[in-house]
């Protein structure tokens, strides 16, 4: 029989895998679309022709002070190539990283930047700008503010140094999120420079089953973001990439933070939503550098992946883990259960930070089997309720063998080399 050889990531190293012709149902990567020819004119005219309120030279106008919000190390976004296009514009104002810029490193409820991330969020202009940056820290009570509370009674806890500028510009990237609906926008301020508090409410409502990938209407989680940006005082000029599957820059949008925002999940829909013609009965989905820094951010390739594994089918988990689970409190929950359903009876009683996380992935593991290919202990894998296996292709054998012993005698397979942000939606 002939086979197919497929191409995916691990450690940001080319591996191959054969799944034979008969049993593969498909590759599925998100959507090609046209790349602007010149990324720094495509930059530069988001922000002359922006969705919503005044350009970019009418919004510095006045400005002696700016704060620039940029995502953390785990997300892909190319905030250095934007900030290096910003940076002669702003010092036609007279605000340099010697006098009047700021940056924010919208961290959530994550560690600070190390070193070497410096490298990674500012390319070549990482020594320059290292010193008139920050990260955000959640738990610093003495940078934070109290606002009031959202609809849902979520308390609006932001970093100070929101209003300690003129302007402020958030620099993000617009992909289907596991709960959020969608990244980018809005979610610079919540949870990106919010409070543990605010952080821990807001992630909780990811229970309610309207906390869906591409869900943004009755969203509770989204209702939470939107009702932050209404405490900002300072004007908002919003820069939001939207990446192609080689991570490459496929649209930028600018302007008003919310209308700017919907014009790249316009485009994020088209990029990252692909049809698959039916379910599978086994999936591996890939979690790609960045995302694949722990489990906690590799998940998000579990939940997008369930999508298209039919009940009682196997998913195929592959990510390197580099720092490990990420997130200890939902790792000690799921390990303190004897089922994915008393995690979940667990979780109904009380809710920490990071249960979202096990929640989600203790619903997923009551219709299917988990094996993972990871650089995590095999025991600690196991008390996630993972299979641990070495490697993908003994990953994709195993399951066929277990699919074969169900009396299923050609197991269909789907491949989604991008799992993180691959949103399968059936024909």
């Amino acid at each position: 029989m002939i086979e197919d050889m497929i191409h995916i990531q691990y450690v940001k190293k080319d591996i191959a895998v054969d799944i034979k012709k008969e049993n593969l149902l498909g590759v599925f990567e998100p959507n090609a679309v046209d790349e602007p020819s010149d990324i720094s004119e495509a930059i530069r005219n988001a922000l002359f022709a922006p969705y919503g309120g005044p350009d970019f030279n009418g919004f510095l106008e006045g400005a002696k002070t700016v704060l620039l919000v940029i995502n953390d190390a785990t997300r892909p976004t190319p905030s250095g190539t934007i900030i290096a296009t910003l940076l002669p514009l702003l010092e036609r104002y007279g605000i340099t990283e010697k006098s009047g810029l700021g940056i924010l490193i919208a961290t959530g409820a994550h560690r600070g930047a190390t070193d070497e991330e410096f490298g990674q969020l500012f390319g070549s202009l990482a020594a320059r700008l290292k010193n008139c940056c920050i990260s955000h820290d959640s738990q610093d009570v003495d940078e934070l503010v109290n606002l009031g509370v959202t609809r849902n009674g979520t308390p609006i806890i932001l970093n100070k140094r929101l209003f300690l500028f003129d302007r402020i510009i958030i620099i993000g990237s617009v992909e289907p999120h596991y709960f959020a609906g969608f990244t980018g926008g809005r979610k610079a301020f919540l949870p990106g420079v919010a409070g543990y508090e605010t952080i821990v409410a807001n992630h909780r409502l990811a229970l309610s089953e309207k906390a869906q990938s591409l869900a943004l209407e009755g969203n509770p989680v989204h209702e939470d973001m939107m009702d932050a940006l209404r405490h900002i005082s300072a004007p908002v000029f919003s820069i939001m990439s939207v990446l192609d599957k080689e991570q490459g820059i496929a649209a930028v949008t600018a302007g008003d933070i919310t209308d700017s925002f919907h014009a790249a999940v316009d485009v994020a829909k088209k990029v990252f939503c692909v049809k698959i013609p039916r379910k599978a009965d086994i999936v591996i989905s890939v979690a790609k550098f960045p995302m694949d820094i722990n489990l906690y951010q590799s998940q998000k390739a579990i939940d997008n992946g369930a999508h298209a594994v039919k009940d009682g089918g196997i998913l195929i988990l592959v990510s390197a883990c580099r720092e490990g689970i990420g997130g200890k409190t939902f790792a000690d929950l799921l390990a303190r259960s004897s089922s994915p359903e008393d995690a979940l009876e667990r979780i109904s009683r009380e809710y920490k930070l990071g249960y979202h996380k096990a929640a989600k992935m203790a619903a997923i593991m009551q219709r299917m089997t988990v094996f993972a290919v990871t650089n995590l202990d095999a025991g600690l894998q196991e008390s996630l309720f993972l299979t641990p296996v070495g490697t993908v292709q003994e990953a994709i054998t195993k399951a066929i063998g277990v699919m074969h012993d169900k009396g299923i005698d050609t197991p269909q397979v789907i491949v989604f080399p991008d799992g993180c942000v691959t949103i399968p939606v059936e024909e």
